[in-house]
């Protein structure tokens, strides 16, 4: 009886040793994993940050070009008005060029 209690008591203490080892195990993968978690929310947080830059750099570039783009309109716009008003003008001179080589011709 006093062998069976004893052989019972190694094998609980070998039963407590086995649990011991396996949650020093699970505890240092946790270690593990903690600072796996904590590069990870690193990365994650760089990359929302450079990924909200991005957007006010391109937001503010497309800002720049819609600017270009309205002086541009205007420009040739301005530019259409004077050539209207320059074809205009040769019209003008051209009616007054057939005029008097008409009349020259007389």
């Amino acid at each position: 009886r006093v062998r069976q209690d004893t052989d019972e008591i190694y094998m609980r203490l070998d039963d407590e040793q086995t649990e011991r080892q396996l949650l020093a195990g699970r505890l240092n993968m946790l270690f593990r994993d903690r600072r796996a978690h904590a590069y990870t929310c690193h990365l994650m947080k760089t990359e929302a940050r450079m990924s909200r830059e991005a957007w006010v750099r391109a937001t503010d570039v497309s800002d720049l070009v819609h600017g270009e783009v309205m002086s541009l309109r205007t420009t040739v716009q301005s530019q259409i008005s004077e050539i209207r008003e320059l074809q205009a003008a040769d019209r003008r001179r051209q009616t007054v060029i057939s005029e008097l080589l008409r009349i020259d011709h007389r």
